[in-house]
């Protein structure tokens, strides 16, 4: 099979799901998508946007402005009405799920270049907009243990992960992210977006908005659970809600070379699992149980790891479970942080965790040869894939 790298990654900055104070609250879905591609190409002037081969595009609630916005968007932005688009759903491991194909169908000689990408407004387009659900589904499960939130308070509970951890956990996604970010880590990846301020004054918005600078031990102590009487599981341990969208350009490695382009990561395998989808939070174990199985990994083998932080406790019994870490602060999980603080646009985070984790191994970890990046879904989707530095 033919070999899949990874030419360039990019997104928008994460900015927070509200309709007051949003950076993005009147930046529609599809824009942001649009201005991500066009960087693209800007960035890659070596590949018009009539040489892809197809868009592979995730998005958790395809409703709305999101309505197969795989295909909207393309065509608003006035690219070629030739390029196919699909529209891939997974939940939260959506934009991962669309890398995946997008790799998949390189490796498989079906074209040589693809766009994967990932989209969410989460204040557009709410969770649960337009949600019928199925009365045979209800009959399995209670309505009341499928939210995302009480699902985090049961696997807290199963798992046995105190709060005081979790709490520790979000001080340290939050400090790094912060770190990373006044350092200069995400400018190779976030491309400015003009948003609003508060007061409504229009700037680029070039960093992501829910990165706490003053988080506190002491203040999230004193939260109060909004899912469970008597939780543990506050908002300073959960991933807020964002809007953000986020794109790579994938290709074939004898395409690459005929073009003279650039790459450090190859796609080497995926791997997606089930769960049940009252704790949907465990999923990305089987995930990359599964994915280190068939590749003949171990855990050991992996240089760096990047898990979306959909909540503090799913992430500890999964970092636990696997025997990656026991507490925060990591060694080689998240080392620029995580959704905690950086924001969690559903569609999107599956393919920015990609994304940052082909920075980090093009800077921070130039001698690392695998990192795995992984996610959870709800309704019990997870997702993990596993990436290789190219030897040259």
């Amino acid at each position: 099979m033919k070999e899949c790298v990874i030419i360039d990654g990019i997104r928008s900055a994460n900015a927070r799901a509200h309709k007051d104070k949003g950076w993005f609250r009147n930046v529609r879905p599809e824009e942001l998508l649009i201005k991500v591609y066009e960087a693209l190409f800007e960035r890659n002037p070596k590949v018009k946007p009539e040489d892809i081969d197809a868009v592979f595009c995730g998005t958790a609630n395809q409703s709305g402005m999101q309505n197969d916005i795989a295909r909207s968007a393309w065509l608003a932005g006035g690219f070629p009405e030739a390029v196919a688009t699909n529209g891939v759903g997974q939940q939260c491991c959506s934009g991962m799920a669309a890398t995946e194909h997008a790799a998949r169908a390189i490796m498989c000689d079906e074209g040589d270049i693809y766009i994967a990408s990932g989209v969410e407004d989460m204040q557009k387009v709410p969770m649960m907009f337009s949600l019928d659900m199925p009365p045979r589904l209800l009959d399995r499960y209670k309505m009341e243990d499928l939210p995302m939130g009480a699902t985090a308070e049961k696997v807290a509970e199963r798992w046995k992960v105190e709060r005081v951890d979790m709490e520790n956990m979000a001080f340290w996604s939050n400090k790094k992210a912060a770190e990373a970010r006044d350092a200069g880590k995400f400018a190779k990846e976030i491309i400015p977006i003009e948003g609003e301020k508060e007061d409504g004054t229009k700037f680029m918005v070039d960093r992501d908005q829910w990165i706490r600078d003053n988080v506190s031990m002491e203040q999230m102590a004193t939260m109060k659970s909004p899912f469970k009487e008597n939780g543990i599981v506050t908002a300073a341990v959960s991933s807020p809600l964002t809007a953000g969208a986020a794109a790579m350009l994938l290709m074939s490695r004898d395409k690459a070379d005929e073009l003279g382009l650039d790459y450090h990561l190859k796609y080497v395998h995926g791997a997606m699992a089930g769960c049940d989808p009252t704790m949907m939070g465990i999923g990305p174990i089987a995930a990359a149980k599964k994915l280190l199985e068939r590749t003949g990994k171990t855990v050991k083998d992996i240089d760096v790891w990047e898990l979306n932080e959909a909540f503090g406790s799913q992430s500890l019994a999964v970092v636990r479970d696997l025997g990656i870490a026991e507490n925060a602060p990591f060694d080689n999980l998240n080392v620029w942080g995580g959704a905690l603080a950086l924001g969690h646009p559903l569609g999107e985070s599956g393919l920015r965790i990609i994304v940052t984790l082909n920075n980090i191994m093009k800077t921070d970890y130039k001698d690392a040869k695998y990192g795995v990046a992984m996610l959870c879904g709800g309704f019990g989707n997870a997702n993990a894939s596993l990436w290789e530095k190219v030897e040259k």
